[in-house]
């Protein structure tokens, strides 16, 4: 199947531009990088942003835990090394208390 695209002209195409593409256009021939549009188009609409003391104190604190491992290594190994030992113990009280508790903060 083809397509014959020879009688489209430039009044049949979507030819909509937003306010950047229009603000580069009109400045003539020299192009303008995508940051210099950004901030110019920013510039003529007067934005600002600004964050609470509660946001930079949430943005402190993911950078915090983003400097911690995922995973404790050592902790990881001090129990494969205790299960392998036959050293491990489990509190079965404390492991049916965080078992309940679980339940009753999914089901309520």
């Amino acid at each position: 199947m083809s397509v014959d695209l020879n009688g489209i002209g430039p009044g049949q195409v979507n030819t909509q531009r937003t306010t950047a593409d229009k603000s580069s256009s009109s400045q003539g021939t020299q192009p303008a990088s995508s940051e210099q549009a950004k901030t110019q188009a920013q510039s003529a609409r007067g934005e600002s942003v600004s964050l609470s003391n509660q946001a930079k104190n949430l943005k402190q604190l993911e950078q915090k835990l983003g400097d911690y491992p995922e995973m404790d290594d050592d902790r990881i190994a001090e129990i494969r090394s205790a299960l392998e030992n036959g050293t491990y113990k489990i509190d079965a009280e404390k492991l049916a208390q965080k078992m309940l508790e679980m339940d009753e903060s999914i089901f309520g």
